[in-house]
């Protein structure tokens, strides 16, 4: 492969559209770090291509879809149950102890049913959520955007970066504002990011992570090649 400045604009073209076989690939993605006018070109080109996904029409998920990821995810309301158990009163024949073990677990279980009470009604509800698929179309995150300059990213799968590198989180509330990063994603776990303020998250909204060099894309917008993807639906 060449990467000179004359078919430099080809060569972003064909990286950013996943055309280039692995070595190429690597290859490119080596220079990205240390050739700013190839830099510069992946990043125009990811932001002409933005137009695909603009224009392509959010598909009805596969049935079983979202049974397959609740299958993933913990069940919040077992350990509720649970945590307001009240504990068992110690086994005392003394009317005064046994008092005392009563009034405390039961003093116990309020403090823990107000605290649960008061947490669940100060947790906002996302205003949009997005389950972003891999290539082969199988659910690998869900963002939970809150339309208050933070959203939270939930893996489903260990998603896998090279040494190095990062993921980064990205939305596209707009043609004219272009992708704008939610934050850094550096290991596969469930995070919180507060990115900047936006305008208030829509159906059908573009959510992706790509993979950056560390530290995030040097440029504000994606540079790295797509990991998941996939389009905001509203709650029910």
């Amino acid at each position: 492969m060449s990467a000179d400045r004359q078919d430099i604009d080809e060569v972003a073209d064909e990286y950013v559209l996943g055309l280039l076989d692995a070595g190429d690939h690597a290859h490119v993605e080596s220079q990205i770090e240390i050739d700013a006018a190839l830099r510069a070109a992946v990043a125009a080109s990811r932001d002409r291509f933005l137009a695909l996904d603009l224009l392509a029409k959010p598909v009805s998920e596969p049935e079983g879809l979202w049974g397959r990821i609740a299958a993933t995810l913990d069940n919040p309301a077992s350990d509720v149950a649970a945590g307001l158990a009240p504990p068992a009163p110690a086994n005392d024949n003394s009317n005064s102890v046994w008092r005392r073990t009563a009034f405390g677990g039961l003093a116990a279980s309020l403090l823990l049913a107000v605290g649960l009470g008061w947490s669940l009604m100060s947790q906002p509800e996302p205003r949009v959520v997005a389950v972003l698929l891999d290539n082969a179309g199988e659910p690998q995150a869900i963002v939970e955007d809150f339309g208050n300059a933070s959203a939270r990213v939930t893996p489903l799968v260990d998603l896998t970066v090279p040494d190095g590198r990062t993921m980064q989180v990205w939305t596209l509330p707009s043609k004219e504002l272009g992708p704008v990063s939610l934050g850094l994603l550096p290991r596969s776990q469930e995070a919180v990011l507060d990115g900047p303020v936006l305008p208030q998250p829509q159906e059908a909204q573009l959510y992706e992570i790509t993979i950056e060099q560390a530290g995030g894309s040097p440029t504000g917008r994606p540079t790295g090649p797509i990991l998941v993807k996939g389009f905001a639906k509203m709650p029910r």
